[in-house]
């Protein structure tokens, strides 16, 4: 069965995470089939940077996430536009959407200080 699970990269006691495809036997270091995203929890808030289009064709496919990972799916709304997806909304649209998603959470938080 082919998953969709965190994998480890980083320093010691300063870890991020890709986000990619991988067999569920192999070990969490261990080979994969495609990088397709990023994860940062170390900074404020966390980094997170999806390949949407590559995510969607995997689930399509049967790629099943792992727990921690659907979580940072459904945080980023990705599993909800899967879910439109399935119910025949365009690729294109949901795609465009999730990119302007992912400016709007790379943009850094404006305050109004005086």
């Amino acid at each position: 069965m082919v998953r969709i699970r965190l994998r480890r990269v980083g320093l010691k006691n300063q870890p991020s995470y890709r986000i990619v495809i991988q067999d569920s036997e192999k070990p969490r270091d261990g080979r994969f089939l495609e990088i397709v995203g990023f994860y940062n929890p170390r900074t404020q808030p966390g980094t997170l940077t999806i390949d949407e289009a590559r995510t969607f064709e995997w689930l399509a496919n049967g790629a099943k996430p792992t727990e921690s990972v659907g979580k940072l799916f459904r945080t980023s709304g990705t599993a909800d536009r899967f879910a439109r997806l399935r119910k025949g909304e365009a690729l294109e649209t949901l795609i465009a959407e999730g990119k302007a998603a992912e400016a709007r959470r790379a943009a850094p938080a404006t305050t109004n200080q005086k």
